[in-house]
């Protein structure tokens, strides 16, 4: 949810006539996200939420899928997991994320004309207070009412209301949800003996188990670092944030070390595609900065962008973490 952080700091700011800090791109978001979501949901209990939610139709659709991929590919288990993850996140969550740096590119360049008009329309407030005796709150609720309104003309000639990059999300974090879910009941038995079984020996090098946790560490640390490598690419951008953004990337940090002890704690199963997925959400997102594949996808270019994105950030991160002198 990066993403979501950003468009909604954009549609602040905007609504502030105020330029923008620059784009987050966060499927980053998005990624360390959709982690969040995730509880052991012990304390629901038999019949409780956590439960139903495991039982649910798309839960069970999810594993129906699994298992289909892996008996048509002929792959081990933790091979058909990582596929599997990078096929979703493929076919589904990287067009939606094309599809968002488009809407934010958009609301990224609309921002220089979104503030001459504010200019404008501060003026005319002012010149028309005077004529009519307007208070200083009278004249500046008349400001922001049609500013509002101006604003919302622009997002409905553009095409690109902040809300409509929130479309990734809404797709992701439930999807993300129900492939860990059915992962969680192929690794219990919730569905079928059978496939526990091979979940028990369908693992590879260290996690040879996939039904129990890893207890080397080495895939929940894997998923905080990689999570925690997100987050910082993005926050180590040279640009101005809002305060919104700061927080929001402090809370990201938070999740990404949370989620250790959490991932620690189940079956490897579905550590190993959480870890799989915010790979692919990295590398996607490292791809959605490739000038080339912007035009590919169409996206229009900004201010903000860069013909060599990926010097700019190691750049950034080694000024930033002191790795050079």
């Amino acid at each position: 949810m990066w993403r979501l952080a950003r468009a909604a700091a954009r549609g602040w700011r905007a609504g502030a006539a105020r330029a923008p800090a620059g784009r987050l791109t966060v499927a980053a978001a998005t990624t360390t996200t959709t982690t969040t979501t995730w509880t052991t949901g012990a304390s629901g209990g038999a019949g409780g939420w956590y439960e139903w939610l495991a039982q649910s139709v798309p839960v069970h659709w999810a594993e129906e899928g699994l298992v289909a991929l892996q008996a048509a590919a002929g792959l081990p288990w933790w091979a058909a997991i990582v596929c599997g993850a990078a096929l979703l996140r493929t076919a589904v969550t990287l067009p939606l994320a094309a599809h968002q740096s488009r809407l934010l590119a958009k609301l990224e360049n609309l921002q220089p004309e979104i503030k001459k008009l504010a200019e404008h329309l501060r003026y005319e407030v002012s010149v028309r207070g005077k004529q009519l005796g307007w208070s200083e709150k009278v004249a500046r609720f008349h400001f922001k009412k049609n500013l509002r309104r101006i604003i919302t003309e622009l997002y409905i000639r553009d095409n690109c209301h902040p809300f409509k990059a929130t479309l990734l999300v809404w797709v992701q974090i439930p999807m993300w949800v129900c492939v860990s879910l059915a992962l969680r009941n192929c690794s219990v038995g919730a569905t079928d003996s059978g496939v526990q079984e091979q979940f028990s020996a369908g693992g590879a090098l260290w996690f040879t188990d996939l039904t129990a946790p890893d207890s080397t560490w080495i895939l929940p640390v894997s998923l905080g670092l990689t999570n925690l490598l997100i987050v910082e690419i993005f926050a180590s951008q040279k640009m101005e944030v809002s305060r919104f953004q700061k927080l929001a990337t402090n809370f990201f940090r938070v999740v990404s070390v949370v989620m250790i002890p959490v991932a620690a704690t189940v079956p490897s199963s579905m550590a190993l595609y959480w870890l799989s997925s915010s790979f692919m959400g990295l590398s996607h997102n490292l791809l959605l900065r490739s000038p080339t594949f912007r035009r590919l996808c169409c996206v229009p270019r900004t201010k903000s962008d860069s013909d060599t994105p990926y010097r700019d950030i190691v750049s950034a991160l080694t000024t930033k973490y002191g790795f050079k002198k």
